[in-house]
């Protein structure tokens, strides 16, 4: 994440971040079009996003709108850091303002196919930025817009009636991660621990040589046993739950089979 140097109250509150004079994520993704990121620059920048978002998650806060414009580059364009948190808001808040967030990146739960009044909340949790990396990851991988050329409302309609980007373009290794990350169910998604620890396995086939650790990181992450856990977490982080032996989740089985391919 942008390194917080201090804030201000006069003339106006402000905070003071580390200037990224690499720009967005979004301008360097439009820049090389209709040309792809090099492959392990893609998987590098996702690591980088979920350690990013594993932190976040373990103290407790949702940012609720990751995507490719508020997320950093630095002037090398090596390292990304996430950015923005206007609408980030603290977990224990459950009932929360629908349609917060960017649509092409929000997760089905935050959207409604039957009218509703403005400000309603609804019960979600942290399992909407899981949804908003797949998508991440997806324009990543693909240097395409999601669901490109709908409005709005389209978008939210095909997100709401569980209609997903073409896999078509996806490495087959990786499309397990993307599928889980989008599952229309919140407790079918992985934590993002879960998501940098396979991200780690498929960078060492890529390039060995330079990914050895998940420790090459700046900030320390709590392990899973102090992560912030809220209603809905999946069963990918307690195997020994309950409702995990009544069910068996095909996205689940299909993420936890690539991530042990890959080991």
């Amino acid at each position: 994440m942008k390194q917080f140097i201090g804030a201000c109250m006069e003339p106006a509150l402000m905070l003071v971040t580390e200037l990224m004079r690499g720009g967005t994520l979004q301008k360097y993704l439009w820049s090389m079009r209709p040309h792809c990121p090099d492959l392990k620059l893609s998987l590098s920048f996702a690591l980088g996003i979920s350690r990013a978002m594993e932190y976040l998650h373990a103290i407790g806060i949702i940012h609720r709108d990751l995507k490719p414009s508020n997320l950093l580059l630095t002037e090398d364009k090596t390292k990304v850091k996430l950015a923005d948190f206007g609408l980030a808001r603290e977990e224990e808040e459950t009932e929360m303002t629908t349609e917060a967030g960017t649509y092409r990146w929000m997760a089905p739960e935050m959207f409604s196919i039957d009218p509703i009044k403005i400000g309603v909340k609804k019960h979600y949790n942290h399992k909407v930025d899981v949804y908003s990396f797949s998508m991440v990851l997806w324009e990543l991988l693909t240097n395409s817009t999601p669901f490109k050329g709908r409005s709005n409302i389209m978008v939210a309609y095909a997100t709401a009636t569980k209609l997903r980007p073409s896999m078509d373009n996806i490495p087959r290794d990786i499309e397990p991660l993307i599928s889980s990350c989008w599952a229309e169910d919140p407790a079918e998604r992985p934590e993002f621990e879960q998501i940098s620890d396979f991200l780690v396995n498929i960078l060492r086939n890529v390039c060995p040589t330079q990914i050895t650790s998940p420790n090459l990181f700046e900030t320390e992450i709590p392990s899973s046993k102090e992560l912030a856990i809220s209603p809905g977490t999946n069963c990918l982080m307690d195997k020994d739950a309950e409702n995990n032996k009544k069910k068996t989740r095909t996205s689940c089985c299909c993420f936890i089979s690539a991530y042990n391919d890959s080991l």
